[in-house]
């Protein structure tokens, strides 16, 4: 009986890392989400969350993923070396796709333009509103 209550208490958590800290610090000073830091550095969300609240390292192919996705070189990421002032943020995946549909609605007729314009204007206009 002592090994089945045993064995149903909760681990007990770690304290983050230095690392974790350090992740965490930089994804929101670009002003991201975990969801967005994973989606750019070919990850999940969850992977995210364990780098920055558990005492674990990613791998090295993850490690270069993060650091390009922050901006940041490895050492910087690692704390081998103090970051550089941050950087306009990146935009994230949802960003760069809009700034593409936004080229393509410049690259149409005047008229057809002004039509995709206002639909915008309305669909903020009743958002704030909400």
């Amino acid at each position: 009986m002592a090994s089945t209550l045993w064995a149903a208490m909760p681990r007990k958590k770690q304290p983050p890392s230095e690392f974790g800290v350090r992740l965490m610090k930089l994804r929101q000073e670009r002003g991201l989400t975990q969801v967005q830091l994973g989606y750019a550095a070919s990850t999940t969300q969850r992977a995210i969350s364990y780098y920055e609240t558990e005492a674990e390292w990613p791998t090295v192919p993850q490690l270069i993923a993060l650091a390009k996705a922050l901006a940041v070189t490895a050492d910087e990421l690692l704390g081998l070396k103090a970051p550089s002032k941050v950087a306009l943020a990146q935009p994230g995946p949802e960003e760069r796709r809009l700034l593409r549909h936004l080229k393509g609605v410049a690259e149409l007729p005047e008229r057809d333009r002004r039509a995709v314009l206002r639909h915008i204007d309305t669909a903020s206009r009743a958002r704030r509103s909400a």
